[in-house]
């Protein structure tokens, strides 16, 4: 029925059809312009950058996580960023999230990580209550920062 499994170079075209399905679902899909070539690039070349496991449900893809490590100076040890964590509507309430969750919270133990974290959209309500149910801790007191390509450019220019 389930079988949750790492991806593989075979599996990039699956990973890119469920990454579209969450840029969906988060209704922003015009702006999930990665490609089959970044996704082996990233994942299965010399230096991978991130990791995922794909759910299957009985055969089908259902759901995907991707993660990588961060490092802590405060805790002297690494982490994992949980960077995705879906599943396709027609497969919810078959506890893949949940599996999905679990085998990163598993391999996160097994390679001596202090901490598993993620950002949830505000409006997720339904994600928000999941990880609720399950204990997560919300870091209220901080704020999600970023660069686009542009503000990055242009401070590592000194602009």
């Amino acid at each position: 029925m389930l079988n949750i499994r790492p991806t593989t170079r075979d599996d990039v075209p699956q990973l890119l059809a469920l990454i579209r399905g969450l840029a969906t679902y988060e209704k922003k899909l015009h702006k999930a312009i990665v490609s089959e070539d970044d996704l082996l690039r990233d994942g299965f070349g010399p230096q991978p950058k991130f990791r995922a496991l794909i759910a299957d449900w009985r055969g089908e893809p259902a759901g995907y996580a991707s993660f990588f490590y961060f490092y802590s100076t405060f805790q002297g040890r690494p982490a994992l960023f949980l960077e995705d964590l879906f599943v396709f509507d027609k497969f919810r309430g078959n506890g893949i999230g949940k599996a999905l969750l679990i085998a990163v919270c598993k391999l996160a133990v097994e390679e001596g990580c202090f901490s598993l974290r993620w950002e949830v959209l505000d409006w997720n309500t339904p994600a928000i209550e999941f990880y609720e149910k399950l204990g997560a801790t919300f870091l209220n007191e901080r704020k999600v920062v970023t660069f686009d390509s542009q503000a990055l450019q242009r401070v590592a220019e000194g602009k």
